[in-house]
This record gives structure tokens, sequence and C-alpha cells, in this order.
């Protein structure tokens, strides 16, 4: 059977990587962990662009040989994919001799053929974006229309590509296939740009001796890293040296890129250098859009480029979360808002709102609920007779589906929506049927069936989350004491924690994060302070403003405070243990320089139950109480009568 074939761009190596690199290592990452656990073998390919002249250039800014830069760069990028979870199946260099023998026959059978032919260059150059640019296309400022930077004039001899040749061919394969350019809106970019005009292009550059020399021709130079690049893919799967076998992968079933490098190079060059060596077109071309910042597009002059690794590492010093767990925070947090057909704005602010909502208030909490009250009332062990609830098990089917469809679509926004529709059922589901008041009552076989509920999603959530978050689905998986996070095909198998089956003791995934008065919503770069409250949780920026639909997801009770202790060296802080309806909480509160023990005790108070279990001085605080705040003292809010305990407020 022929492998699953996924591929990045292979980067240029004259930077580390930043949020825009990583944004589409980590798509290509999650689609390949999405067709293995659908039972796919999978090769996954990413590397890097050695041969540019731009690299070679800042090289020598840096007096360092060329390749002694170039193999320190591709180790920096194999450790950051490393770091993310990215779990690719080769990492390929252009400066490999295997590329290069590929680059230098591809060359010569399209000589031969006519398909290149020697010509002379005249016109303008761009060595950032290593692109010649028509005089028409240019202004009087001589600078990029795609970048902004100074051009370079070239006049030259050179070796061309005959690309007009193929323009009939590929608009006509475009128009027939229209899950060749995905989405829409790039299809219709690459056809208006195809309708321009195709120009044939240089693929040869003189000046330099960096790079795959010219084949059979040393005086004219090297291969123009744009056809040098793209035949990475090809190398990539034996073709030169395997024969027809190397048809057990080709031709690519995804290849995904940002917006800016899908019309111009792997929309029209690269498929006109298969259609022009006979070969196979890739199944599916996908081009993202931008991460932006501050309605700018990331660039290093201006100062607002982030490091994907330190955002991680920042949220976890602030959080106290661990840090693979907060990397997988930042994986979820680039899919869930991955730009598609459009730009998308990257913030530390939302950023940090997708963690505490997401992450914390939901998935995490949902797991840490459920495993609690499991404990609590049938001591860690599944109870006889626990049977999903059948128009719960449908729902979960149906979101199921729904998650698959958008994953194989590449549209993860849509699919991690998808899933988390399961993990509102159930907080619904729990908030109606209330296992705590079934355990007062003395209905503990109803109380099981609820709260198994929990532990099926739960489940569920951890197969259908691994592509995205690898490690948080183990450590599901691990809480739940199951061998492995089940496949694709097994997580929508329900009722599959048999009776009797032990549970791991609870542990919070996602500590959650607490505003703070300010915060610089600087790039990573530049340190962002995310500073961590030694007496409580970490502090951070929040936004201004939720939607109603936010404000929904907050579960605020009236709980009654059963007793009341200061905890251990702090000054500022009670354990307060609380009756929710049935439900005892623990709960750490900062009101021990305003109120003392039994001011409190008896009080009827508001509490967030649904926020994410945090540890304070080694207590596990299972919500927050709420309070006004004059003057900066705490001030008690409680009902004008009483009300039992457990009672909503809206």
């Amino acid at each position: 059977m022929k492998r699953y074939y996924i591929t990045t761009p292979i980067y240029y190596v004259n930077s580390a990587p930043h949020i825009g690199t990583a944004l589409t290592t980590i798509v290509a990452d999650a689609c390949a962990r999405f067709q293995k656990q659908r039972g796919r073998e999978v090769y996954f390919l990413t590397g890097t662009d050695e041969n540019a002249p731009k690299v070679h250039r800042v090289a020598q800014e840096r007096g360092v040989p060329t390749q002694q830069f170039v193999d320190e760069m591709a180790e920096v990028f194999e450790r950051a994919w490393r770091a993310l979870h990215i779990e690719y199946d080769i990492f390929i260099r252009t400066t490999e001799e295997r590329h290069k023998r590929v680059v230098s026959e591809v060359f010569r059978r399209l000589r031969e053929q006519g398909d290149i032919y020697k010509g002379s260059y005249q016109g303008w150059y761009c060595i950032s974006c290593e692109t010649f640019f028509a005089s028409s296309k240019i202004d009087e400022s001589k600078t990029c229309p795609d970048c902004g930077k100074p051009l370079e004039w070239r006049d030259e001899l050179c070796y061309y590509f005959r690309l007009s040749d193929y323009e009939s061919r590929l608009r006509e394969h475009i128009l027939a296939n229209p899950q060749f350019i995905q989405p829409e809106v790039r299809r219709n970019e690459t056809l208006g740009f195809i309708n321009e005009g195709l120009q044939d292009i240089a693929v040869s550059r003189t000046g330099s001796d960096w790079g795959v020399p010219v084949p059979d021709d040393p005086n004219s130079g090297v291969v123009y890293v744009w056809f040098d690049a793209l035949l990475n893919y090809l190398t990539a799967t034996g073709w030169l040296e395997r024969g027809e076998a190397y048809l057990d992968t080709w031709p690519p079933d995804l290849q995904l890129m940002g917006k800016d490098i899908l019309p111009r190079f792997h929309a029209t060059i690269w498929p006109a250098m298969l259609m022009a060596l006979g070969l196979p077109l890739p199944e599916r071309l996908y081009g993202h859009g931008w991460w932006i910042v501050n309605k700018q597009k990331m660039s290093k002059s201006l100062g607002n480029v982030y490091a994907p690794l330190e955002v991680a590492q920042s949220l976890a010093d602030a959080a106290g979360c661990e840090l693979p767990y907060a990397v997988d925070a930042f994986r979820y947090y680039m899919l869930r808002e991955m730009p598609t057909d459009a730009d998308a704005e990257f913030s530390l602010e939302g950023f940090e709102a997708r963690y505490n909502g997401d992450l914390a208030n939901d998935l995490g909490n949902l797991l840490h609920r459920t495993l609690s009250m499991m404990h609590r009332y049938f001591e860690g062990r599944v109870p006889d007779g626990a049977r999903l609830d059948a128009e719960l098990a449908d729902l979960f089917a149906q979101q199921a589906a729904r998650v698959t469809e958008a994953f194989e679509a590449v549209d993860f926004p849509r699919g991690l929506r998808e899933a988390w529709q399961i993990i509102g059922a159930v907080n619904r589901y729990y908030d109606e049927q209330a296992p705590w008041t079934l355990m007062k009552q003395g209905n503990t076989e109803r109380a099981g069936q609820v709260l198994y509920a929990g532990l099926i999603a739960a489940r569920l959530l951890g197969g259908l989350s691994e592509p995205v978050m690898p490690q948080v689905a183990r450590e599901i998986a691990r809480q739940l004491n199951l061998s492995s996070v089940p496949c694709w095909s097994d997580a929508v198998v329900m009722n599959a924690i048999p009776t009797g089956h032990i549970l791991q003791e609870p542990k919070p995934i996602f500590p959650r994060l607490q505003p703070q008065r300010s915060t610089g919503g600087t790039p990573v770069q530049a340190q962002p302070t995310l500073e961590r409250d030694t007496q409580a949780t970490a502090t951070i920026t929040m936004p201004d403003t939720i939607t109603i639909d936010e404000f929904k997801r907050l579960q605020i009770r009236i709980a009654t405070v059963k007793a009341a202790e200061p905890v251990p060296k702090s000054t500022k802080l009670l354990k307060l243990t609380l009756d929710v309806g049935g439900e005892e909480r623990t709960i750490v509160a900062g009101i021990a320089e305003d109120y003392t023990p039994e001011q409190v005790v008896g009080k009827q108070i508001p509490v967030l139950v649904n926020l994410q279990p945090a540890l304070i001085r080694g207590i596990v605080s299972e919500g927050m109480m709420l309070a006004a705040d004059v003057d900066g003292k705490a001030v008690l809010l409680h009902p004008d009568r009483e009300v039992p305990s457990g009672s909503g407020v809206r």
C-alpha cells in the first residue's frame, strides 16, 4: 500500500525557527499523527534549504564557513522540532549529495528535451525572496513588491525553464481538480496569477559558487535555488536510486506551506517541472495564511518575531505547568487559531486565554473533576453497571465523525471546536444530573452512571486530541489507567472502560493562570513578564472583554463554608472546606488578613466551581471564592437569604 506522503517546505537556515515556520510544521505533524491514528502508513518530510545565496551571505557576515554555518543551523531546526513534539520521518538537507545528484539529473533531462535552454537575463532580483521581477512590477523605489527590501539589477547569461509552455496544462489541471489547491482562496489566487500569463524563468545564477553547479557547464554558475529546493520532495522518495519502488511514496498526498510561496512556486513552477518530467502531480497543495502581530507581518526588523519554545517555556514557568504540557498547549493554540483562508493575529493574551479557557477550565477540569468524584464516591474504581446513556453515545459518535471530517480537510480550528462540544455536553449533563446530589440521596448506581460519561468522554478526547497534543493525550490515558492512547477507530468505541477498572489519582495537567494588573505584550525574544505568584498561582494579562458564550462557561454556585483553617507558613491564605450541594470541596482563599476562620464558617459564598484545580502551598484548590475588592481588602459576598448549597448563580 502506498504511504501517505506529507511535506512541509524546507526552511531557509539564515535564522532560527519562529512561530511562522513552527505553524506549518505543527500542522504537518498533526496531519501525520491523524493519519497514523487512522491506520495509515505515513511518510512525513521536513528539512532545511541550504543552497540559497542569502544563506551564504549570512555565513559570510558572521565570519563562519558556509558549510559549518548550515550544519549548525540544521541542528538548531532539528532540536526545535523535537522539542515541539514533531515526529518527522525524514529531515532532508539540500546540501546532501543525493539531493545534488537529483537536481543535476533533472536539469540534464529537461535540457536534453528542450524544456531548459540557454539565454540571457536583464532585470530586478530580490536576494531575500530569491525572486526575479518584471520591470512592469517595480516602482521608482526599486524595492521588492513582496518584502520591501532593495532589489538588485542582474545582467547575466543563464538557463531558462520553459514555464510558459505549461500554462494551459496547469490551468486545465487546476480547473479539473478542485482539491488540488486549497483553500479555495489560494486556488483563485493561483488561477489569477496564471491568467496574467506565465513567463519562462531563469533557473541558473552566476556570481557565486555556493549551490548545486549547473551540470556540464561550469561557467554558468549554480542552479537557481527555487528549482533546486522544490526537487527535495522527489529526492526524499529515492526517485533516482530506487527505480519504480519510489512510487510506494510518490506522489505527495498533502504538501503544506505558507500562502506566500504557493501561487508563484509550488502551484506553478513545481507542477510544471513534474509535467516536464512526466511524473504524477501532488494530490493536494495547502497554503495557510500568516500569523501577524499588531496587524503587521512578523519581521525581525520590527522586533515582533516570537520564538515558539520560549513562548511555551514562559507559560510553563508562569503556570507551574510541566513543560511537555506547555508545549502541547502551544500546539493547541497554533492549531485552534490556525490561519486558514485569511491571516490571524498572534498574541500572548490570546494564547493565555485559550490556555485558561479551553485547556484549564474545559479539558483539564473535566478530567480532574470526574476522577476526583470517582475517587471520592467509588474509591477510584468503575462501579458495577456503569454504561453511557444512549443519547450521549450518539452525540459522542456524531462529534467524533465531525472531527474526523475536519481534520481530513486540514481544518483544525473547526475540528477542535467540534471536539470541545463533547466537554460542553458532559458539563451540562453533570449539572442536570448532579451526581453529588444523587450520592447524597443514596442513588449510587445512577451517580456512577453519570460519572461514567465523564470517563468515556475523557477517553474519547484523549484519542481525538492526540494529533494536536500528544503528551497531554498520554497523560489523560495514564490517569485513566489505560495502556495507551486509543487509536482513532478504538477511541469512538463507547463503554470501553470495564466495570471494576481502577483509575489513577487525579493530577492537574493545566494549572490555571490568574489575571494580574499589568504585563507587557512583548515578543518572547524580549523576555515577556509572566511572573509566578509565590502565594498562589501564576498571573498574566487577560482580555478586557469576553463573549456571552465565554461567560456561559463559568459555573458559579453558592457554597456553604463547613470548616476553615490557616494555611501553614502563610499570613494571607485560608483553607476552606465547602459544601457545594452535597459535594465537598476544598479551596484556598487569600482572605486571612481580613477574616478569621471563625468569621467565615457557616457563611454562604459564591464559588467558581469549574476552575481548573491548582496546587497552592501543597493544597489542591478546587475552585475560587468570589469577593469584593475594596481598597485592597476582601469583602465577602453572600445571598440576602439562605439558599440550598449548590444553587447556581446567574
